[in-house]
């Protein structure tokens, strides 16, 4: 039987192809990039993530030498893209741009072909999008307090949207439901498109959104805002209060966006992309860009902190999603 302790483990095993490259990688990242880059989205085209992705996607190709390509690969709640990326040479040719959605598969999915913590490397944390709590336009609620009373007085009747299990739209929603100390009938959708359309309609009773689709919503009359999920008020709406002014501080929530990069980049390497990410971040134009889609905390940290910032998103959902009882897959 072979000796455990002399084994190499799976990692080391998987990483050994790469150590007679590497000193070619160390010499190139000053250059960095010597050829297109990918970005794989691991969402489908069309959502705020993506559109974000693009955005950025665009500005680093004015300003590199090369070309960043956004490649969508869906399917399996984002893993399919970010095992792709996981499996990729750590040259910085292939890159990954997600989200939230990163910090909860690794507590949703029993058996993963790679570790969320371990084989991607976040570079930056791009920016922070607050949810909007949503009612229909002609619910008797005028406030936080109001809906609350009303759903304790229901006994749990009362009927919530999400998008799927591990979802932005269900976890903020069990946030504040944990901070409330009730509960509603989740009702599943195939997206935030269709379960805005029955919230409008009157056929559930609370939406949680991003602001980039929430904020027209709650402007045009389709909707009423009685929250923003986010520390402070949003310059969009200001008149909104946040979850902690309405008394539920606990269920403070941001959406976030992320650039991570396959495990064993080389530190000097992550760097160097981080900061053309930043400068591109910092280009006045495409903040207030990315504010008007609710993305209205620009991060671009460096990858130390990233690391810590992811490290600590999936510690949380873990410990919230096994809570409300949610079994991996």
């Amino acid at each position: 039987m072979t000796d455990r302790t002399t084994r190499p483990s799976r990692r080391a095993a998987l990483a050994l192809p790469w150590v007679a490259v590497l000193p070619r990688l160390a010499r190139a990242q000053g250059a960095w990039p010597t050829q297109p880059v990918r970005l794989i989205l691991p969402y489908a085209a069309g959502g705020p993530t993506d559109v974000i992705a693009r955005l950025i996607a665009d500005a680093l190709s004015q300003r590199l030498p090369q070309r960043v390509v956004v490649e969508n690969r869906t399917g399996a709640g984002g893993n399919i893209g970010a095992s792709a990326v996981a499996k990729s040479r750590p040259d910085g040719a292939t890159l990954l741009f997600s989200n939230t959605g990163h910090a909860v598969n690794k507590a949703l999915y029993a058996r993963l072909d790679y570790d969320p913590a371990t084989d991607l490397v976040p570079v930056t944390i791009v920016a922070e999008s607050p949810m909007v709590m949503l009612v229909p336009p002609h619910s008797p609620d005028r406030s936080v307090a109001d809906f609350v009373a009303r759903l304790r007085a229901s006994g749990g009747r009362m009927t919530y949207a999400s998008t799927g299990t591990g979802g932005a739209l269900q976890l903020v929603t069990l946030l504040f439901l944990k901070a409330a100390g009730a509960r509603m009938e989740e009702i599943p959708y195939r997206g935030a498109a269709p379960a805005a359309q029955d919230l409008i309609a009157g056929r559930v009773d609370l939406l949680y959104d991003a602001g980039f689709t929430a904020f027209p919503l709650a402007t045009s009359g389709q909707a009423r805002a009685l929250a923003i999920s986010a520390a402070q008020r949003s310059p969009v709406m200001p008149d909104v209060p946040t979850v902690g002014e309405a008394g539920f501080p606990e269920a403070t929530f941001s959406v976030w966006q992320a650039i991570l990069a396959p495990g064993g980049t080389p530190t000097p390497l992550l760097a160097r992309i981080r900061a053309e990410i930043a400068a591109v971040l910092a280009d006045g134009p495409l903040r207030a860009r990315l504010v008007e889609m609710g993305a209205e905390r620009i991060i671009a940290n460096t990858p130390e902190e990233a690391r810590r910032y992811v490290d600590a998103e999936i510690a949380r959902w873990t410990a919230v999603l096994r809570e409300a009882g949610v079994q991996p897959q």
